[in-house]
């Protein structure tokens, strides 16, 4: 039997939509339907079933997945054994920055060392710096320092007791002033200077302690009062004694006011009669106080009561006995002298003037 299309045409009529063309359109709508579809399945079903898709569209089906190929399930941590010992804490003490936090801000740069804490090194003086002091009101400053003693040229320490919270500059200026000046007038009395004593450096006060006045250098780190010397014989030398020497005095006087902007003294103001403030203040001009009077031993006193006789001393000298011939020969002439006196009122009671003046006393 033979069949073709033109025969069959004869036989069924058709045209268009009911012959041949049918099965085309119809495959090229499902096409269109199944591509719109495709997006929206792939987000929820696995490529398989994609390629499922397209090959029932195609007429042909895919292999199955075996089960071997799927994905293995993510395996869970074992249980801790209970005999387990105990995690060890974090001993570095840094907090574990926790995820999506913002990182921390790095601590800010120390500043450079000053030039003053450059040239202070350890063969001038034992200075550590400490940090800044910002204290109530002007007190405390930058670029402080605790001097905790000079080292002299000969490698010879000289300890600041107690230890002085400066500036640099004028810890400086102290190490200059005890290793040019102060230690060759040591060297002159015979001996080495071993200590300094501090009476006062860093104080946040008033000039004088007196409450609300102006603020003193000590309390910007400024100044030192000084009150003796130590020198390594065991000597302490005041500097405000009077039975020190006055040329020593005067010395320590001259190199003082030559190196510092303010020396207050004994006779300079009242509140400084037992040690000497020295200070860099800075003023107009550059102008300097230098008040110190250097006083005079003070004059012996003459004591009350005489002092009591030596042991040592030579007998006192006994006066000696007068000559009897003398004695009596004094006697007899004290004798005859006073008969005489006797016989005068005798005759001067028998006169008549003696009558008229015992008359006259009855009135």
């Amino acid at each position: 039997m033979n069949f073709s299309a033109e025969k069959a045409s004869r036989k069924w009529p058709c045209a268009g939509w009911a012959c041949g063309e049918w099965p085309v359109t119809v495959a090229a709508i499902l096409l269109m339907l199944c591509g719109q579809a495709l997006p929206a399945a792939a987000a929820r079903k696995s490529g398989a079933w994609s390629l499922e898709a397209g090959s029932e569209l195609s007429g042909r089906r895919s292999p199955k997945l075996s089960r071997t190929a799927l994905p293995a399930s993510v395996p869970l941590p074992k249980a801790r054994p209970a005999d387990a010992p105990d995690a060890e804490p974090d001993k570095s003490g840094a907090r574990k920055q926790a995820p999506g936090e913002p990182a921390e801000q790095a601590a800010p740069a120390a500043p450079p060392p000053s030039a003053c804490r450059l040239a202070l090194t350890e063969e001038i003086a034992i200075a550590p710096s400490i940090p800044d002091i910002h204290g109530p009101g002007d007190c405390g400053g930058e670029d402080i320092v605790r001097l905790e003693a000079v080292v002299l040229p000969d490698k010879h320490r000289v300890s600041v007791k107690p230890a002085a919270i400066l500036r640099c500059p004028m810890a400086s200026a102290i190490a200059a002033w005890i290793r040019g000046d102060v230690a060759p007038l040591a060297a002159n009395l015979g001996s080495v200077i071993s200590d300094l004593d501090n009476f006062d450096s860093f104080e946040c006060r008033g000039r004088n302690r007196i409450i609300g006045g102006r603020l003193s250098e000590h309390g910007r780190a400024n100044a030192l009062d000084v009150r003796a010397f130590k020198l390594a014989n065991g000597q302490s030398i005041s500097l405000t004694d009077r039975t020190v020497a006055r040329a020593f005095r005067e010395s320590v006087l001259h190199s003082m006011c030559a190196r510092f902007s303010t020396v207050l003294g004994p006779g300079s103001d009242g509140y400084h009669e037992d040690h000497i403030h020295l200070d860099l203040m800075e003023r107009r001009n550059n102008y300097k106080i230098c008040q110190w009077d250097v006083w005079d031993p003070l004059p012996p006193i003459a004591p009350l009561l005489p002092a009591e006789r030596p042991d040592e001393a030579p007998p006192r000298e006994v006066a000696a006995k007068s000559d009897p011939a003398e004695h009596d020969t004094k006697s007899q002439t004290d004798k005859s002298d006073a008969a005489k006196s006797d016989t005068a009122e005798r005759n001067a009671g028998d006169t008549k003037p003696a009558k008229k003046r015992r008359q006259n006393r009855r009135f």
